[in-house]
């Protein structure tokens, strides 16, 4: 079947096979619809978690008896690690998130993050590797992850920094805002290609083709 990024909770995954690495896709909680990924390493069978949001009895089966080398949370905020404690203790999984965000995610969720991220750590998933790139603004340690698929075009999970029609919420804050469009712009825009494919926090996945023409829209309209 033909891959599209479209889930909602209580619904159906959906699941991009690639040359290296396979990439599914799951919808939690139907007040927040909260998007979960798994990363598989085709070669190898490693396994990596970004945003255990919700839903911790669907996730750990979703996972399966290989494991997590990791859980990465994209960013502090409470509906993206409801779950981390108890994907962490079933899986195996090391916490990871970005360093300025660490603290608050052990303090909501009891769990310690084992590596804190920076921009430009690398972080394997089996033969292949995701590279982090900080989109400070939506919250101090925000980051997105690469894949840069040597078979194809990038894929970029972005939790809430970037979506489909803009960035994320700074909740009114104009130096934040002034931060993360920059970011976005500086980090994602300026490096990728139009072919990249986008994977958000919450709703259905975009390419950076179809969102690059608003980035002065979305600038001017500061938010």
């Amino acid at each position: 079947m033909t891959y599209t990024g479209v889930v909602r909770p209580g619904g159906l995954d959906d699941t991009l096979e690639l040359a290296h690495l396979t990439v599914r896709k799951v919808a939690v909680d139907p007040a927040m619809a909260n998007n979960s990924y798994l990363l598989r390493c085709r070669h190898t069978g490693a396994q990596v978690m970004i945003d255990a949001a919700a839903e911790p009895e669907r996730l750990i089966p979703w996972v399966g008896d290989a494991g997590l080398d990791a859980v990465i949370t994209t960013h502090q905020h409470w509906d993206h690690h409801r779950a981390l404690a108890e994907v962490v203790a079933a899986t195996g999984g090391t916490a990871m998130a970005g360093a300025p965000d660490a603290a608050a995610i052990t303090d909501a969720t009891g769990v310690p993050i084992g590596v804190g991220l920076a921009d430009g750590h690398r972080i394997p998933v089996g033969e292949s590797e995701l590279e982090v790139i900080a989109l400070r603004g939506h919250t101090p340690g925000s980051v997105a992850l690469l894949y840069d698929d040597p078979a194809g075009t990038p894929h970029l999970f972005t939790g809430d920094s970037l979506f489909p029609g803009g960035v994320g919420n700074t909740f009114g804050d104009a130096a934040a805002f002034a931060q993360l469009i920059d970011d976005v712009e500086q980090r994602v825009f300026a490096r990728l290609p139009d072919a990249t494919w986008l994977y958000p926090g919450h709703g259905d996945d975009s390419t950076l083709g179809a969102e690059r023409p608003h980035l002065s829209e979305w600038r001017r309209r500061g938010w």
